[in-house]
């Protein structure tokens, strides 16, 4: 069982499932309330990486932040290194990757808040910031929870994504599913017998409590009662 990879997978769901909560929480709530006419636009490009092929997706990211391209110069003169086959490109990748998983449920939760919370919300004079932190977040908590643990668990298990983007360098870009996938080239089924259970076993531990709590409905206005 390689630890190095375990630590990497690890470092990189948590870093990506928080830049999605910074990203999906304004995102899902402008989502929410907005009426614009063009909305359902947003909301395909929002959900495209669920029915995407993840080699698909992980080609293009990678065109775009090669070093050849806009993105990939820019990022060179700025720090002098390359997005491209790093653990920094792993990180855009897997945002990208995941963001449905983020955003589709936060806004389905802000979406639920009875509006007449809302109106009187904004008769006080209440700003749409405050608003927003008073009423929708609190009640919104579930959803947020949820989207944070997709995201979690879904960059677990990436794959196309981060083998087109990150190649397969060890201690550097090497997640679990990569090192999973070499042990079976190498017919040692045993080694990814048991990293694989173990993936298995947290992606599981972790729908279980998300849904059991969920199921109990042990969730109050600011989270457990």
């Amino acid at each position: 069982m390689s630890v190095q990879a375990l630590t990497l997978t690890l470092r990189l769901a948590v870093l990506v499932s928080l830049i999605l909560m910074a990203i999906g929480l304004p995102m899902g709530y402008w989502l929410a309330i907005s009426r614009r006419r063009w909305k359902f636009v947003i909301e395909a490009i929002v959900a495209l990486p669920i029915v995407l092929p993840p080699t698909v997706l992980g080609f293009y990211v990678l065109v775009a932040i090669g070093p050849l391209s806009p993105v990939g110069r820019w990022y060179h003169a700025i720090t002098g290194g390359s997005l491209a086959f790093t653990f920094r490109g792993l990180v855009v990748g897997s945002v990208l990757y995941s963001l449905p998983f983020a955003v589709q449920p936060i806004a389905a939760a802000f979406s639920s808040v009875d509006q007449t919370l809302l109106h009187a919300s904004a008769t006080l004079g209440a700003s749409r910031w405050r608003t927003f932190w008073r009423i929708v977040f609190p009640l919104g908590i579930p959803g947020v929870l949820t989207g944070f643990v997709l995201s979690f668990a879904h960059t677990l298990g990436e794959f196309g994504v981060v083998l087109m983007i990150g190649g397969n360098i060890p201690g550097a870009t090497q997640t679990v599913s990569i090192w999973i996938y070499d042990q079976v080239q190498s017919l040692d089924y045993a080694s990814a017998n048991q990293m694989a259970g173990l993936l298995l076993l947290v992606c599981f531990v972790i729908l279980i409590a998300l849904y059991g709590l969920r199921r109990n409905r042990k969730w109050g206005a600011w989270g457990w009662q």
